[in-house]
Formats: C-alpha cells, sequence, structure tokens
C-alpha cells in the first residue's frame, strides 16, 4: 500500500509537473500581444504626424531633386523640357545666386552674434532673485510668440523717414534707411535680432538656472570678484547652452524672410541687397515675377545642404570646447 501511495504521489507530481509547464507559455504570450498593442497604439498615435510630414515635408523636399533636372517652359502650360545637370550648374554660376548667398552669410553674421549677447546679457539681469524680476522675464521673452508682420509694422514705423523715431532723435539719413543699399540689410537685420532675442532669453536663462549655486559660491569666497566667476565658472558650464543657441540662431537666421517680403519687397530687393536666398528662391518661382520651378529647387536644395552643412560644422569644431561637467 505504501508503494503504491509513493507511485500515486510520484505520478501526481510529475502531472503537476506538466501541467507548470504547461502554463509557463501562457504569461509569455500575453506579454508579446500587450506588446503588439501598444506597438499598434502608439503607430497609430504617430500616423497624423507622418501624413503631415509625408505631405507637406518629405514630400516636397525630393521632388525638388527631380524639378531641378527639368526647365521650366515659357509658356504657361506646355510640358518641362528634361535638361540634366545643365540647369544646376547655371543657376549656382549665375550672378543673382552668388549675390544672394553672399547677402545671407553677411545675414547671418550680423544676426547671430548680436542676438546671442543680448540674449545672455538679459538673462544674466533676469537671473537675480530682485522682488517683480517674474515681470521683466515675461516682458524679455514676450518677443518668441510676436507675429513677424507685427514687428515689421512697428519697426517700419520707426524707421519711417517722416514720423518714425529717427527724425525725433534729429537723424535723417538720405536715402532712408530702408532704402538705403548700405543700411537696408542692418535694418532687416535689427527686426530679425529682436525677434530672435526672446527665445535666446529663454534658453540662456534655462542654462543659466541649471549652473550649480554652490560653485559658484564657493568661487567667491576664494575671492573671485564677479567677472571672474562669471567668465571662468558660468561661461564653461553654459557652453552646451550657447552651443544650442549658435545651432538653432544658425538656422533661424537662414530661414528669415518676413521682414524683407513686409518691408523692401521683391521689386528692391536685388537693388538694395537684402535678397537673400531663401527670399530669393521665392522670387523665383512666383508666377508674378519669375515662375522658374527648376532654378528654385536648385537653390532650395543648395539651401538645405549649406544649412546642413553649417550645422554639422558646428557639430564638429564647436562642440569640442563644450563642457558638460556639472
Amino acid at each position: 500500500m505504501t508503494t503504491v501511495a509513493a507511485g500515486t504521489g510520484g505520478v501526481a507530481e510529475r502531472a503537476g509537473d506538466g501541467a507548470d509547464s504547461a502554463a509557463t507559455p501562457e504569461p509569455q504570450h500575453g506579454l508579446r500581444t500587450r506588446r503588439r498593442k501598444e506597438a499598434l497604439l502608439a503607430y497609430g498615435l504617430l500616423l497624423p504626424a507622418l501624413v503631415l510630414f509625408g505631405v507637406f515635408a518629405f514630400y516636397p523636399f525630393f521632388r525638388n531633386f527631380k524639378l531641378m533636372l527639368y526647365e521650366t517652359p515659357p509658356v504657361p502650360g506646355l510640358p518641362q523640357h528634361y535638361v540634366g545637370l545643365h540647369q544646376i550648374g547655371q543657376t549656382l554660376t549665375s550672378t543673382q545666386f552668388t549675390q544672394s548667398l553672399v547677402t545671407t552669410l553677411i545675414f547671418v553674421v550680423l544676426v547671430i552674434p548680436i542676438s546671442l549677447i543680448l540674449g545672455l546679457a538679459l538673462a544674466v539681469a533676469a537671473h537675480r532673485r530682485l522682488r517683480g524680476m517674474a515681470i521683466y522675464r515675461v516682458i524679455f521673452s514676450s518677443t518668441v510668440v510676436s507675429s513677424v508682420a507685427v514687428a515689421s509694422v512697428v519697426f517700419g514705423t520707426l524707421l519711417n523717414p517722416v514720423v518714425g523715431l529717427l527724425p525725433w532723435l534729429g537723424i535723417n539719413p538720405n536715402p532712408p534707411a530702408l532704402e538705403s543699399t548700405t543700411w537696408a540689410l542692418p535694418a532687416v537685420a535689427v527686426i530679425t535680432i529682436w525677434q530672435f532675442l526672446g527665445l535666446a532669453f529663454i534658453i540662456m536663462l534655462a542654462g543659466l538656472q541649471s549652473v550649480p549655486d554652490e560653485l559658484l559660491e564657493a568661487a567667491r569666497i576664494d575671492g573671485a570678484n564677479a567677472w571672474t566667476r562669471f567668465w571662468r565658472m558660468t561661461v564653461p558650464l553654459l557652453s552646451p547652452t550657447i552651443f544650442f543657441a549658435v545651432v538653432v540662431s544658425t538656422i533661424y537666421a537662414m530661414q528669415a524672410f518676413g521682414a524683407i517680403d513686409i518691408l523692401i519687397g521683391p521689386m528692391n530687393a536685388v537693388r538694395l541687397h537684402t535678397n537673400v536666398l531663401i527670399y530669393n528662391i521665392v522670387n523665383t518661382n512666383s508666377p508674378a515675377l519669375g515662375n522658374n520651378t527648376g532654378e528654385a529647387a536648385v537653390m532650395a536644395t543648395v539651401l538645405f545642404l549649406i544649412t546642413l552643412g553649417m550645422t554639422l560644422l558646428q557639430l564638429r569644431f564647436l562642440e569640442r570646447r563644450v563642457s558638460y561637467a556639472r
């Protein structure tokens, strides 16, 4: 009897082991099902954004490579003529393209250093713990939400040769600033700097708030003055933020368009040397002015490559000087 009981127990034990081993794949199957559902939910949430990017970003970008190879017919309605790489070389060696490229580089050089230095200066001023400082932070960052049309109209009024700020100050440039081949581009750069100043201030202030106060306090106790603490400690610790701001401001300056279109206009842009590359692309593709889709596609691709190249160069060389230590 004892042997039978033991045998029965052994059989029951083996049966229990078999049941456990048969039940083991059940949780794994449920885990795979749950992951599959989560993946489907994620792709479903991403689908609207992917559709918008595909229609308005990816498709026009890749279509540029096809348009570069076709010449726009002189009469609307006629089929485009395939010219291969001939149009690319012709566009890149044209006087209008080289002039717009030089104008763009000058515009970028005018906008980036001034906007970043002013943004850092305002961030340092607003970083102090004083009563009512939150109001100044709101004022300093308000330009980030301003419309380019509103900013252009306001600055256009200030630069008006009759009722503007300059005549009130006794400054009467002849010709007026927005009609001068010398001052038109700097005037538009001032508007762009003012618009980007709010974003530069927000970026720099966020970077300053991440700098440990203990290090600055220790440096102060060791006898370092305010300038030494700022230049020797704050700026190195702020280098990742400054690097990010340089990259963002470069892309922003390369795409500046609205102020030139509103204040200068397509007819005066070339004459006043304010025809930056992106504005040249729009005018070349405009039915009223050029309606040359092929040349516009060439310049748009070049603008993309220049922006990408400048960003990669900044990542390659400027990031060496960036310190991520805290």
